[in-house]
């Protein structure tokens, strides 16, 4: 009895300890949220930052969303810190950044240690963007992966039975060879899907389909090397940045950056969140992807 005493005691306090920790984290960390937090004195730079794998556009979108439609943010500057990821996510960020800049409201890349692929694709909608000369950039193409572990299967004795309605539906199955004939229906997808970057690298870069293409074999290229091949327009840091945003913008004076607020950590975030996240970045990695791939 003493014994079960002590066990349910010890869970108690393991159980206040938790929460003990997790007041104490919510007092001194947080997570980004989905809400502006604007002040209305001046005139504002809002500040988007697109970090790491592009695997959502939702959070950035939304983010976008909020300063295109909020007068007191005179422009954007998107600061750009990423491989690229899924075709349409990039896409969608790109999108919401044009339809921006198309209401009038100036929008400025900033490239920092790598934007390529999609991150190239997102700053394309700026009206001016600008890379360190030590950036990694460019990256133009497309890629699909696929695993094949049918030797390891068969070697440990386990054979798949798939019933399928058509004859691509199970294409690129990590259970089977590829065909030759999926391997050229899968080039085909990825085929269009470069071309619409292509297309959208020459429209906004305002260059030949040939002389994009010359470009566009998957190379990286420096941010010194990209503006001499007229992938960006100007060489230079974050603050330069910032001060081309706010001379577009009409801003005089040091301009004030405001970025989505930040929202407190809670006990469940600290014991799920990230378990929840890569589990569902691992099941909605996209197959199609405007992507550096190191």
């Amino acid at each position: 009895m003493k014994r079960v005493s002590e066990i349910i005691m010890l869970a108690l306090l393991v159980f206040a300890a938790i929460i003990f920790i997790s007041a104490i984290v919510s007092v001194f960390f947080d997570k980004s949220g989905s809400g502006i937090a604007l002040r209305t004195d001046g005139n504002k730079i809002g500040l988007v930052e697109v970090k790491g794998v592009i695997l959502s556009s939702e959070p950035i979108v939304k983010t976008i969303s909020h300063y295109r439609n909020n007068g007191n943010v005179k422009a954007l500057l998107v600061r750009i810190d990423s491989p690229g990821g899924g075709v349409a996510a990039s896409q969608e960020i790109y999108e919401a950044l044009r339809k921006t800049s198309a209401e009038g409201k100036p929008v400025v890349a900033s490239m920092s240690s790598v934007a390529a692929s999609g991150g190239y694709y997102v700053a394309l909608a700026a009206d001016t963007i600008v890379a360190n000369p030590g950036t990694t950039t460019g990256s133009i193409g497309v890629i699909m992966s696929f695993f094949d572990f049918s030797e390891l299967l068969q070697k440990i004795g386990l054979r798949s039975n798939t019933i399928k309605s058509g004859r691509y539906k199970d294409a690129g199955t990590y259970l089977r060879p590829m065909t030759e004939r999926e391997r050229a229906y899968f080039q085909r997808f990825v085929d269009d899907a470069f071309s619409q970057f292509v297309e959208v690298v020459a429209r906004e870069r305002a260059m030949e389909h040939r002389e994009v293409l010359r470009l566009a074999d998957g190379r990286v290229f420096t941010g010194q090397q990209a503006y001499e091949n007229g992938l960006v327009d100007k060489l230079g840091t974050y603050e330069d940045a910032v001060e081309i945003a706010a001379e577009m913008a009409g801003i005089a004076g040091e301009p004030n950056i405001v970025k989505p607020e930040k929202r407190k950590i809670s006990i469940f975030d600290l014991l799920f969140s990230d378990v929840q996240e890569t589990f569902q970045a691992i099941n909605t990695w996209p197959v199609l992807r405007y992507q550096l791939v190191y």
